[in-house]
């Protein structure tokens, strides 16, 4: 009876999604059809040949049969594994805290000093300028009270000497 030659298989590996493959395959291209991917995992370094030396035996004794175990455990690889991998908990993010505002430079009270200042040297001219009134119109008020007082002085007088006058005009017999 004639032997028929084996083929020489060769034991690769790839991380597809939660599974860690192997599969015990004559060429890449036959891994990546037993692995039902085109993409070239070879060539991103996602798939490899392994030499492990159970994963060769378990392998090999299922020739081009994809074999899988959760990523990151030590399980044997079986056909169809029972459970998923035991991811471990992400890591807590540390609150982003919100860096604090630069604080405001204190305001600048140079141009608020100077207008209240300028403010009241208005109202400090303004209260001399009406004690200046003041004293003007009392001033006013005294001469014309004495320029009313003269008159009537000199209309008295001027008075009696019309009637002085018109006496006399009237004693020297003249008539109105």
């Amino acid at each position: 009876m004639a032997r028929t030659p084996r083929r020489r298989l060769k034991v690769f590996q790839a991380h597809l999604g939660f599974y860690e493959t192997i599969v015990a395959a004559p060429s890449r291209a036959a891994a990546l059809r037993a692995w039902g991917t085109s993409q070239d995992l070879f060539a991103t370094g996602q798939a490899s040949v392994t030499e492990e030396a159970t994963a060769v035996e378990l392998a090999t004794a299922q020739p081009e049969t994809v074999l899988k175990r959760p990523v990151g455990s030590a399980a044997a690889f079986e056909r169809d594994p029972k459970g998923l991998p035991d991811l471990p908990s992400a890591p807590a993010r540390p609150a982003a805290a919100k860096p604090a505002p630069p604080p405001k430079p204190a305001a600048d009270r140079t141009a608020l000093t100077g207008a209240e200042q300028d403010l009241a040297a208005l109202d400090q001219r303004r209260k001399a300028a009406e004690a200046a009134f003041r004293a003007r119109l009392e001033a006013i008020e005294a001469e014309k009270a004495a320029a009313q007082a003269a008159y009537v002085r000199d209309r008295q007088a001027a008075s009696a000497a019309v009637v002085a006058a018109r006496h006399a005009y009237r004693q020297a017999g003249g008539r109105d």
